[in-house]
């Protein structure tokens, strides 16, 4: 379908559609989902990055199976909010994935969510392989939860 703006999502979306999180790491993705009222976001899942094609079988079929309206991206913004390298990939690989699977896709500022989300980890003193295991679902979850907050005040 397209890349749109956040704010233009609900108008997009069918009552009862869930949005999909990604957090897109060089080695993995992170995936979170909200509920159908998309109010709350949920670990779901994380993928080993492979060959593009393989993933975007999974990424389709999770899809199917969960009912996702739309899709959003974190986008790793630099810290004085420009884009770099990391945006570039971001922005190819929803371009990518839209050559593939039919679906909306939005993008979300996820500056600092990976460093939330290890350090709400350590505080619940959660060892390093487990924190390995979870912290691309968890930031993925986080990236989606900024984006639904961010829809609930939107008129």
């Amino acid at each position: 379908m397209t890349i749109c703006n956040l704010t233009e999502l609900p108008k997009m979306l069918e009552k009862g559609q869930r949005l999909l999180g990604i957090d897109l790491g060089e080695k993995t993705i992170g995936l979170a989902l909200s509920d159908p009222e998309r109010t709350i976001a949920s670990p779901l899942e994380t993928l080993r990055r492979t060959r593009f094609s393989s993933g975007v079988e999974t990424l389709g079929a999770l899809m199917d199976q969960h009912t996702i309206g739309a899709v959003v991206i974190g986008l790793p913004l630099n810290m004085d909010g420009s884009e770099g390298p990391r945006c570039q990939s971001a922005r190819q690989f929803a371009d990518n994935l839209l050559k593939k699977i039919d679906t909306t896709i939005a993008f979300w500022d996820e500056r600092l969510s990976t460093v939330a989300v290890t350090r709400t980890l350590l505080e619940a003193d959660m060892s390093r392989k487990r924190r390995a295991e979870v912290v691309d679902k968890m930031a993925a979850a986080y990236i989606l939860q900024g984006a639904l907050d961010r829809l609930k005040e939107t008129p």
